[in-house]
């Protein structure tokens, strides 16, 4: 797809585009498989040229000059007037008062209207979707001044189901193609998919609208065009415009999905205008945002993020649809969307446990014929959890090809549990406090039987009992790190209750910073319990006086400073090493642990 298009008699021999599948309506299941592409410049409206009186006896350089569509980097792009903001009750009615769109005189949009009203339920449903959404949409949309139909665009596309994937693999709530999501900026790899990005995809999606409206000068040929690829609609009006015939959205002929695509806006636009008259009710909005960015500075496990926030994973996933593993891969600036009314508290949990490691998985790079089995057992899980994480391309037990798989990190430290995070409540301005102790004796404080559950391991158990691998061992003189379905095994019992707020305040102070790195991602070799640094390792107690720890096969600088809880540049410069030292198995790394 290119910024610069010319559509000329000529020019009719080009390839075309993929034009659009029909699809069940209401909502879109199937875009084009290949979407126009974004300027590398401005777009600026196309020249107005003067109609040929008599079209029938055009030229074909008349034709050309007519159907070219220019983009001149020495125009001034098209600018819309930033809608004035309005400060409405509620959000419906900031909506309708935006309104632009002309009336369609088409007869399909009664027949989308009946679809809808007859659909009261899936209408509750869509409405209750954007909720998180609309306000920040709308905002946008009238910042950059173009009419708020647009902000009902998604409702089309996605019914506003924000992990929504079309069999063209369209993704996100304003359905990008990956070939379009890639030319609007949105990334797509192995961690993250862009396109499901609520900010993101809302601003390349709306760059889109403006650059295709740049080109067509009318809403409904760019809104088709965003449906059905430019491409489609330009040819349209070539053949058009080559017979003589008018070249309005209306007379164009167009894919039957991108024939129904406007008149489908425009019933959703007349139900959001007067609900009443379709038998639909619309709960009332807040005209006020949904959402606040929060910037996060390491990695977190996406459950674990949700409990920081005290949301439900799925609600935590709802705006942050982003990420294809369960964990939050940091980069520079990465932002959470959260509720106005959760930021407080997550705050003051990455506050509290800013300074631990705070994701539990991590990427293997498999090798072509590597076993599965081996593998699992190595992170101590079984082959079908290795599979359900996953999409394993096999045979007969074997890795068909080298590919990325996620597997656990081993911790530490087990990341906080649930009990642990509820032990803190947020006072209105942030800060944490502790949750009152009781010294009675519970659950917690006395050793309890557990029987083993398919799919348990000993890491597992011993993050939810908040109690360590080691621990577990020497318990149940456990010599390996594997239990069997049925096995009676005893949890230790754990007394240590939460320091007081003043305490809290104090280790915060003291306690070493992390240092940030990239994602680990784990040596491509048989793996072995001795792919990471084991808690066994680390001293019994802390003193100030240096201990020696042996580098293993797959150790690196990171994986020890997290086991010891130190600081990469700690390692680096209690070693004197520079950053192109390389970690041999068998060296001795010296580690001055306990200083905290």
């Amino acid at each position: 797809m290119s910024s610069r298009v010319r559509i000329s008699i000529v020019a009719f021999s080009l390839a075309a585009l993929a034009g659009c599948a029909s699809t069940p309506l209401p909502v879109r299941e199937s875009p084009p498989a290949q979407q126009p592409q974004p300027p590398a410049s401005p777009i600026a409206v196309a020249p107005v040229i003067a109609p040929n009186p008599n079209p029938q006896t055009a030229t074909a350089l008349e034709l050309e000059e007519t159907l070219r569509i220019q983009v001149d980097e020495q125009q001034d792009p098209v600018v819309f007037e930033a809608a004035p903001i309005v400060a409405e009750p509620d959000l419906w009615m900031r909506i309708r008062s935006g309104f632009k769109l002309a009336e369609l005189d088409s007869p399909l949009i009664a027949d989308h209207e009946k679809w809808y009203g007859s659909r009261p339920d899936y209408v509750a449903r869509m409405t209750e979707r954007s909720q998180r959404y609309l306000f920040h949409i709308v905002a946008e949309v009238e910042r950059r001044g173009l009419p708020t139909e647009i902000a009902l665009l998604p409702m089309i596309e996605s019914a506003f189901n924000p992990t929504a994937l079309s069999r063209s693999s369209a993704a996100g709530i304003w359905q990008f193609i990956p070939s379009t999501g890639k030319h609007f900026g949105l990334d797509q790899n192995w961690w993250y998919d862009g396109r499901r990005n609520v900010l993101a995809a809302t601003n390349a999606a709306l760059d889109y609208l403006q650059k295709l409206y740049g080109m067509f000068g009318s809403w409904e040929l760019a809104l088709a065009a965003y449906n059905c690829g430019e491409g489609t609609v330009s040819r349209a009006i070539a053949a058009n415009r080559a017979k003589g015939l008018p070249t309005d959205y209306l007379s164009l002929k167009l894919p039957p999905e991108t024939r129904h695509y406007v008149p489908k806006l425009m019933a959703v636009k007349n139900i959001v205008a007067n609900p009443a008259s379709f038998g639909v009710t619309l709960s009332t909005l807040p005209n006020k945002p949904f959402f606040t960015t929060v910037e996060i500075n390491k990695h977190i496990d996406v459950a674990l993020a949700a409990r920081f926030a005290d949301m439900t994973r799925e609600e935590f996933v709802a705006l942050n649809p982003a990420y294809n593993k369960p964990v939050i891969t940091h980069n520079d600036n990465e932002v959470l969307l959260l509720p106005t009314t959760k930021v407080a508290m997550f705050k003051a949990n990455m506050q509290r446990y800013g300074n631990r490691q705070l994701h539990s998985w991590q990427a293997y790079q498999g090798r072509r014929g590597e076993r599965l089995d081996k593998i699992a057992k190595a992170y101590d899980i079984s082959v079908a959890h290795l599979r359900s994480l996953n999409a394993v391309q096999e045979k007969k037990g074997k890795l068909k090809m080298a590919q990325l798989l996620l597997v656990p990190l081993k911790l530490a430290k087990p990341l906080p549990t649930a009990a642990q995070i509820a032990a803190t409540t947020v006072t209105p301005i942030g800060m944490v406090t502790a949750a009152p102790q009781v010294a009675a004796v519970t659950k917690k404080n006395v050793p309890q039987t557990y029987v083993v559950q398919k799919g348990d391991t000993l890491y597992n158990l011993a993050g939810r009992f908040d109690t360590s691998v080691e621990a577990l061992r020497n318990r149940n003189r456990l010599n390996g790190g594997a239990v069997k379905v049925g096995d009676s095994i005893e949890i230790p019992a754990t007394t240590q209750l939460q320091p007081p707020t003043d305490h809290i305040a104090a280790q915060q102070e003291e306690a070493p910073i992390v240092n940030k790195a990239p994602f680990v991602i784990a040596a491509s070799v048989s793996p072995t319990r001795e792919t990471q640094p084991t808690r066994t390792a680390k001293p019994a107690a802390r003193t100030f006086k240096p201990s020696f720890y042996t580098v293993k096969r797959g150790d690196s600088l990171y994986s020890i400073a997290q086991a010891f809880e130190v600081a990469v540049n700690d390692l680096k410069r209690w070693n004197k090493m520079s950053g192109s030292t390389r970690l041999m198995p068998g060296r001795k790394i010296k580690v001055v642990s306990g200083i905290h």
